[in-house]
């Protein structure tokens, strides 16, 4: 009975990686659906589940990132400037966050998602302007996405390519530069969670291969617009699950 239910959590997990990675490909906000899975309905206390979606989050990334390359489009150069804020504002925020409470952990994660779930599936758009922004005022807000980043994960990428569409970046580069970013972010945040003990490592690897094989097809979904059927259904998913979390039922 115990090992059918681990192939049913095993099997949950993956088509759960598979639909976070459709919805990273589209928008962001896979993680929304992923980390709040793990802990409501796998049962990884909170602090886990954030640790170890960290793991796949950080295989999608290295895998965008190798496939903008064999596009011909790098974000290497452009990312290198706003590297060093989100870096040292990852390694802060996973710091933090991995000594909070579970409780306190999934009551402000569940809190999070209300508005970040509607803030992950607008499409951002680039302003068609280059605005330069002062170096300081720059790291500051790369800082802050850093924090975010290191702490919750959740909806990063979507504040990176905001952030990068206002400065006039157009969208295809913009997340070239994001996935570059937040493999970075993502890579210093990992090793805070593991020395933590906060990893399951067997559901990090069920869930990668459902990250990476839901990237591949949520490009192909994107082009031909079955996003407008997804979403709808994704957004119902992560609201009842946020309410799990704050403990509304």
């Amino acid at each position: 009975m115990m090992a059918g239910m681990e192939l049913i959590d095993a099997l949950l997990v993956a088509g759960a990686g598979v639909i976070a990675g459709v919805v990273n490909a589209m928008a962001g906000g896979g993680s929304l659906l992923t980390v709040g899975l793990l802990n409501v309905f796998v049962g990884l206390p909170g602090l886990i589940a954030n640790g170890t979606n960290r793991v796949g989050v950080l295989v999608q990334n290295a895998a965008s990132v190798a496939s903008y390359r064999k596009e011909g489009i790098s974000g290497l150069r452009r990312a290198v400037p706003i590297v060093i804020p989100v870096t040292a504002g990852s390694l802060i925020g996973s710091l933090l966050v991995s000594s909070v409470t579970d409780a306190t952990f999934e009551r402000v994660f569940g809190v999070l998602m209300i508005p970040l779930v509607f803030l992950s599936f607008r499409t951002p758009t680039a302003s068609g302007r280059q605005i330069s922004w002062h170096p300081a005022l720059t790291a500051a807000i790369f800082f802050v996405i850093g924090v975010y980043g290191g702490a919750f994960q959740a909806g990063v990428g979507l504040l990176i390519v905001v952030a990068l569409a206002r400065s006039g970046l157009d969208l295809i580069n913009a997340n070239a530069v994001k996935v570059v970013v937040i493999l970075v972010l993502t890579a210093i945040a990992v090793p805070v969670f593991v020395i933590r003990g906060q990893v399951d490592w067997g559901f990090a690897v069920v869930l990668s291969v459902g990250f990476a094989l839901g990237g591949w097809v949520g490009a192909r979904i994107a082009v031909r617009g079955g996003e407008r059927i997804i979403r709808p259904v994704i957004i119902a998913a992560v609201l009842a699950l946020a309410g799990r979390m704050i403990g509304l039922y």
